[in-house]
C-alpha cells in the first residue's frame, strides 16, 4: 500500500515536469523541451496506474490533479514570474487543504 503512494508522488512530479516543459518548448518551437513534455506525461500516467492499482481512483485522481495543479501554480509564480495575486494564493492553499482532507478520509478507513 505505502508504494503506491510513492508512484502517486512519482507520478505528480512527472505531470508537472510535463506542464512545465509546455511552457518551455513555446509552442512547440524547441525541441527538447517539446519532446520531454512527452517522455514525462508517458512516465506520469505509466507511474499513476501502478498508483491506482492500490490507492482508490477517486482519491488518487485528486490527489494528482490536485498537487500537481498547485506545485504547477508555485512554479510559475516563482519560475515563470507569474504575479502572485492574492486569490491566486487563496485558491492555490484551499487546493492544498482539499488534498489534505482526501487523503485523510482515505486513510481513516
Amino acid at each position: 500500500m505505502h508504494s503506491a503512494w510513492y508512484f502517486l508522488s512519482g507520478a505528480i512530479l512527472f505531470e508537472v515536469a510535463g506542464t512545465t516543459c509546455m511552457k518551455l518548448s513555446r509552442g512547440f518551437t524547441e525541441i527538447t523541451p517539446s519532446i520531454m513534455m512527452f517522455v514525462f506525461y508517458a512516465c506520469a500516467f505509466g507511474l499513476n496506474t501502478v498508483a491506482v492499482k492500490t490507492i482508490e481512483l477517486s482519491v488518487a485522481y485528486a490527489i494528482w490533479s490536485g498537487v500537481g495543479t498547485a506545485l504547477t501554480g508555485a512554479i510559475g509564480i516563482l519560475y515563470f514570474k507569474e504575479p502572485a495575486t492574492a486569490i491566486k494564493m487563496v485558491s492555490l492553499t484551499l487546493i492544498i487543504v482539499g488534498v489534505m482532507g482526501l487523503h485523510s478520509a482515505s486513510v481513516a478507513k
